[in-house]
């Protein structure tokens, strides 16, 4: 076993496990104690996830389990994952500066105030794509229980430390699912997305990846080509997985936000809202504005 700590106080603007994990961002992390999503923090939890492997074998999948303790937050895994943790959990991210540069806004000085520490996470682009496209209508607790069920049915098993974990599937090992299988599994109609979907990848049609490096807009457009996505799903993705910080994803809370807080930002469609709201939340990271509003806004904080 590999371990590592990491001061948080070396972090510029801390990290609140808790909140990073927990708001909605992420449905890759379970927690020890078996309750994530049911609205409470669990001091000291460890969360865990599994790193997967490349595809063509060279790495395997890692076990990673991190907790916050005494000031530090302490890493264990299969590997040396110090890296590994920093990049998941953007450690590396001047969180006082993007604070400090955002917008003179009332709703979003508040929610920063309120959740103090709170990050981006970045997830592997394939579950994030299909945590996602699972979401529709969904709270965020359902969304982690279906997440969950496709790494039990389908991912690889890995043991560690006595204990039994399962990888997020491949999207070979996803194409193998039926969409009446799924069906059983609980996604309802979700169920022909995801297979198709994951089809799409296994079969070399697209890969989430391949939008990195493209021009913002031009990346969301070529994400809605994946079966079930549409702009909001694809702006998730974006935000959440690809680096795209300015992307701010218009769900039902953000909707609820610009029709109270920022009338003059709806412009009647998806493309022209995102543009006005995306600078009226501050541009370069206007996405991290929106998980702060959105977190607010959904916990009643």
């Amino acid at each position: 076993m590999e371990t590592g700590t990491i001061p948080l106080g070396d972090l510029s603007g801390g990290l609140d496990l808790y909140r990073t994990l927990e708001s909605g961002q992420s449905y890759c992390w379970r927690r020890s104690d078996g309750e994530m999503y049911g609205g409470s923090p669990a001091p000291d939890a460890w969360y865990h996830t599994v790193v997967s492997g490349s595809e063509d074998g060279s790495t395997s999948n890692a076990v990673l389990r991190v907790r916050d303790h005494n000031g530090h937050l302490e890493w264990e895994s299969t590997t040396d994952a110090d890296t590994i943790v920093r990049r998941l959990l953007r450690l590396d991210d001047d969180l006082e500066a993007i604070v400090a540069a955002a917008p003179d806004d009332s709703l979003l000085d508040e929610a920063y105030e309120a959740h103090r520490g709170m990050r981006l996470v970045e997830d592997p682009s394939f579950a994030c794509l299909i945590s996602f496209i699972c979401s529709a209508q969904m709270r965020v607790s359902r969304i982690h229980t279906m997440v969950s069920t496709l790494a039990r049915e389908y991912g690889d098993q890995i043991e560690f430390d006595g204990d039994t974990y399962h990888a997020f599937p491949t999207p070979a090992q996803l194409a193998t699912a039926t969409e009446a299988e799924l069906r059983d599994l609980g996604l309802g109609y979700r169920a022909p997305y995801v297979v198709r979907t994951a089809e799409m990848v296994a079969n070399g049609e697209g890969h989430p990846d391949e939008a990195r490096d493209l021009e913002y807009e031009d990346a969301r457009d070529y994400l809605t080509r994946f079966v079930g996505v549409g702009d909001k799903v694809a702006d998730c993705v974006l935000l959440f997985s690809l680096g795209f910080d300015e992307a701010v994803p218009l769900d039902t809370w953000l909707k609820s936000a610009i029709e109270e807080y920022y009338p003059d930002c709806d412009g009647g469609s998806y493309a022209t809202t995102s543009r006005a709201i995306r600078d009226r939340l501050g541009g370069e990271y206007a996405g991290y504005a929106q998980t702060y509003i959105f977190h607010h806004l959904r916990t009643g904080a």
